[in-house]
């Protein structure tokens, strides 16, 4: 396995503050509207991790593809896409079939990595 570049870390450790600080404010509405119970932590967690992961996994991808030829590259990123596109999906199922996970605690951390991203150009370097 290649070495994995610094920034794939840097820009991962990013996304898991930015899930962990919105992950607490996500179990502090549940608590204070009254709906928490350890089913929203526990979706919080699995959907929390995959969501880190699918980042990582991008990262990842990206860093590979930049080794490639430019179709190649291309082919690799599509390949990359459906198969971090089907985790998600499967997260999501097991989310809203198993009983031990509250589905919108499963759903909702899905968008936490998109408002980092967005987040990011006023925490970046300028």
């Amino acid at each position: 396995m290649k070495k994995v570049d610094p920034t794939v870390w840097k820009e991962t450790g990013y996304i898991a503050v930015w899930m962990l600080i919105f992950s607490a404010l996500m179990q502090a509405v549940f608590l204070i509207i009254g709906k928490w119970d350890y089913t929203v932590l526990l979706g919080n967690l699995l959907s929390g991790a995959v969501s880190v992961l699918n980042f990582f996994l991008l990262g990842l991808t990206v860093q590979n593809a930049l080794q490639k030829e430019e179709k190649e590259a291309k082919n690799a990123l599509k390949l990359s896409q459906t198969y971090r596109l089907l985790l998600l999906l499967v997260t999501a199922i097991l989310g809203a079939v198993l009983p031990c996970f509250h589905l919108w605690a499963v759903l909702i951390p899905m968008l936490f990595p998109r408002v980092a991203i967005a987040l990011r150009p006023l925490f970046g370097k300028h």
